[in-house]
């Protein structure tokens, strides 16, 4: 089995550490680097690796952004993310867009040799002692879900979700296909039942309850 991966990392000698490691037994082949987002998206219109080992901390676009780009625009490479972050905020929100594993750089090579080769045989892969961490956040996070849903209407969820990311009311209304008049009636039932009084208070509200991400 020949796997052809790409790194993208802003340390040189992290690229390099790993493709050595990677590539001692001839089964996986490094076929491209970046040192950024934008050279990752570069590199991605000419050379598509089978997997592409993405770090989240880089200079002009982070890695979860290189991964809503990757994944807006189509482009068919199997994506593992690579970071010292084990937060599970992260986790979520690369799972969220469509990360195909999540793996710490503390791994060994062999843990890291398993980790592309599941994601490249088409599994998903997260890091097993991350997996408890996602499952008891999901889970907290839909019973706050299920919660705020007896408080609020789907639709004053969508408006407060949509609040939360900066949207003017006419933004809301064109993303909703409704009225700015009945934007403008959600929020001010939002408001008083959530008992706030403006959109910081609401958007905080919302980052706090976990209705919205932070990342």
């Amino acid at each position: 089995m020949n796997i052809n991966i790409a790194i993208v990392d802003d340390h040189n000698v992290v690229r390099e550490g790993i493709k050595q490691l990677l590539e001692i037994d001839g089964e996986i082949k490094v076929i491209g680097e970046a040192r950024d987002g934008i050279e990752c998206l570069e590199m991605l219109k000419h050379t598509i690796p089978d997997v592409l080992l993405l770090d989240i901390n880089m200079p002009n676009m982070n890695g979860l952004q290189v991964l809503e780009k990757i994944k807006a625009n189509l482009i068919k490479v199997k994506i593992l993310i690579l970071t010292i972050h084990n937060e599970v905020e992260y986790l979520i929100k690369a799972v969220n867009i469509g990360v195909n594993g999540y793996v710490l750089k503390d791994s060994d090579s062999a843990d890291l040799k398993k980790a592309i080769c599941a994601v490249y045989n088409g599994e998903t892969y997260i890091q097993p002692n991350l997996t408890p961490l996602l499952k008891e956040s999901l889970r907290k996070k839909a019973e706050i879900k299920a919660r705020e849903s007896d408080l609020l209407t789907k639709r004053e969820l969508q408006v407060l979700e949509l609040l939360s990311e900066g949207l003017l009311n006419k933004e809301i209304a064109y993303k909703l296909d409704i009225s700015e008049k009945t934007v403008k009636n959600h929020i001010s039932n939002i408001f008083k039942k959530i008992n706030v009084s403006d959109r910081t208070q609401a958007a905080v509200y919302a980052i706090k309850n976990n209705i919205v991400d932070i990342l």
